[in-house]
């Protein structure tokens, strides 16, 4: 094997991606070295290029959407061998010791870790991550297929499972994108009664053919108006990051209804308490998912047959990948794989 590894490095904040030679990082206590199979290139990647996530390990390493194999173990890992196809996503490690890793929520550890920030991602053969980031590959889903699902899947796979909505329930997804698409697939596939609101018609058949029930022309049709005519949504999932575009669709809920926000945008989102108390309606914000829930996640879309809609590139080509996500020439997911 040898001794270094290509990957791609951001030297600095706003800095161009460049392919180099890292030397091959071992796994420590209680971590595992991953050969990554294929890496997902995520919006928030920009994010953290940009610094909104603070200075980072700069020059660094994105990509937080990975799926590979094991292929070393570190001291006192326990139940990983290598060979295991796995995943990691966001959620990239916690501590367990803090006071909401206590509380069973692990997701909020106050000292938790995302790989390309708290240590070098996912677009390189190979990455180091802790054991407690780790979800199990299941047989059906092939790397790329996997890979989006560590981040874009979990968030709405999660946001949508932990609402009060039932089979049959009218649940709205706003936004046919990077999150939307997936969404929509997965509202379908749990039952729900699936409506996409989307700008134009031209996103009407893709809509269908991912499992919407009901299609809304945000440009054409009152959103509020249409989603009432159809009783009221139980659920609005706003998977855009246009906070404008997300007020429209609050009066669009029923009596008890919940607007539930995963497209991160640090613009403010306008509402007034009438809108609240008038129904006595929840508005409330969705992070990703642990790596029990990835693994959950993974599971549930081998069975039910989501997948992410991808666009495949080298790891050579990183950076024009990463140029047509910013830019929206992607449809939907950019993922990167390495041949290995």
């Amino acid at each position: 094997m040898s001794s270094t590894i290509r990957a791609v490095q951001i030297p600095e904040i706003n800095g161009p991606l460049g392919l180099t030679d890292l030397t091959r990082p071992e796994p420590g206590a209680s971590q595992v070295r991953i050969t990554v199979e294929a890496c997902g290139v995520c919006h928030s990647d920009h994010n953290i290029a940009r610094g909104d996530f603070g200075d980072g390990p700069f020059p660094l390493t994105p990509g937080h959407e990975i799926a590979g194999r094991i292929d070393a173990v570190g001291a006192g890992v326990d139940g990983w061998e290598r060979g295991d196809r796995v995943a990691v996503g966001w959620f990239g490690g916690n501590c367990g010791h803090c006071l909401t890793c206590r509380e069973g929520d692990q997701i909020n550890c106050i000292n938790g870790q995302v790989p390309g920030v708290s240590y070098q991602g996912g677009y390189a053969e190979a990455l180091v991550v802790p054991v407690s980031a780790l979800a199990r590959i299941p047989d059906g889903l092939s790397a790329v297929e996997a890979a989006p699902m560590g981040c874009a899947g979990v968030t709405v796979f999660n946001a949508l499972r932990r609402t009060s909505a039932w089979p049959g329930d009218l649940v709205a997804i706003l936004g046919l994108g990077g999150l939307g698409h997936l969404a929509v697939q997965f509202a379908h596939k749990m039952g729900f009664n699936t409506a996409v609101i989307a700008r134009g018609p031209g996103k009407e058949s893709l809509a269908r053919e991912l499992g919407a029930d009901h299609y809304i022309d945000s440009t054409a049709q009152n959103v509020a108006q249409a989603l009432q005519a159809l009783g009221g949504a139980k659920v609005v999932l706003a998977t855009i990051t246009e906070p404008s575009a997300m007020s429209p669709a609050i009066d669009g809920l029923r009596a008890r209804g919940e607007f539930v926000v995963v497209g991160a945008s640090p613009e403010k989102l306008e509402v007034s308490p009438y809108q609240l108390i008038s129904g006595q309606k929840t508005l409330r914000g969705h992070a990703s998912g642990t790596s029990r829930e990835v693994e959950e996640t993974l599971r549930f879309a081998a069975q039910s047959g989501v997948r992410a809609m991808v666009e495949v590139a080298p790891l050579d080509d990183a950076p024009q990948a990463f140029s047509k996500m910013l830019v929206g020439d992607a449809r939907f997911r950019m993922v990167l794989t390495t041949g290995l």
